[in-house]
């Protein structure tokens, strides 16, 4: 049985999607994160947003809910899975699965964009040469990287078939996006800076004759208090 609907979530507001807005606002060149990447945990708000996308998956109708759980190991997609799983009442148990990690950013991690640039002058030129979609920092990943890594993912859930809801970070759904609708890298990256993936946001992508198409982008209507804390320039933590 062939997949046939992926429902793809990012995690809620997590304590550094919060750092990184006041990193922003305040002009710093270093994101005060409360711990490494892979630890940092949702907010008070990020929580409530969890619950209000349990909310919204309990209205499913009985075709559309997904008969399995795919989850990025990071503590801020766990974590939003649990509470979403739990307030949904859907009995079904979260799979971890490393390659829905977020991107890893190597020495640019916790670090602005102009973070970068007064710090690392030579890797912010290196960036601007080769662009956002190939550039891969020392110790990190670009886009490209990542995208193998979702290639990888969906070899593996093809073969689970029916609905499979995905919980994980802003540049892999736009990358799970981007191998299913045949998006190339400017089209890519032009409408990822036009439409940043909002916490706890639900995109729908459903399998046709032609392929795959959105059902649903980026939506935040079930969520009481959205927000939309992106990436500056893709180089701090979300």
């Amino acid at each position: 049985m062939a997949l046939e609907r992926l429902i793809l979530v990012r995690h809620g507001e997590s304590e550094g999607n919060v750092a990184a807005a006041e990193a922003d606002r305040t002009h710093a060149l270093r994101v005060a994160v409360p711990a490494r990447d892979a630890d940092v945990v949702l907010t008070a708000l990020g929580r409530e947003q969890a619950a209000d996308l349990g909310d919204r998956l309990a209205r499913l109708d009985a075709a559309e809910r997904p008969g399995a759980v795919r989850v990025s190991p990071y503590v801020r997609a766990r974590e939003t899975a649990s509470i979403a799983l739990e307030r949904a009442g859907l009995g079904l148990e979260p799979e971890v699965d490393e390659r829905l990690r977020d991107r890893e950013l190597g020495i640019l991690d916790a670090l602005t964009w102009r973070g970068i640039v007064e710090l690392h002058p030579d890797e912010a030129e290196r960036r601007r040469w080769l662009g956002k979609y190939y550039h891969r920092p020392p110790g990190g990943e670009s886009w490209a990287d990542v995208q193998l890594r979702v290639r990888s993912a969906l070899h593996d859930l093809d073969g689970q078939g029916g609905t499979v809801l995905v919980v994980c970070h802003d540049a892999v759904i736009w990358l799970f996006r981007a191998v299913l609708e045949h998006l190339g890298e400017q089209e890519l990256l032009d409408a990822a800076r036009r439409d940043p993936i909002k916490n706890a946001s639900l995109t729908v992508l459903e399998r046709d004759g032609a392929g795959w198409r959105a059902t649903l982008v980026n939506d935040v209507g079930h969520v009481e208090e959205p927000t939309v804390h992106g990436r500056e320039s893709d180089d701090v933590h979300a």
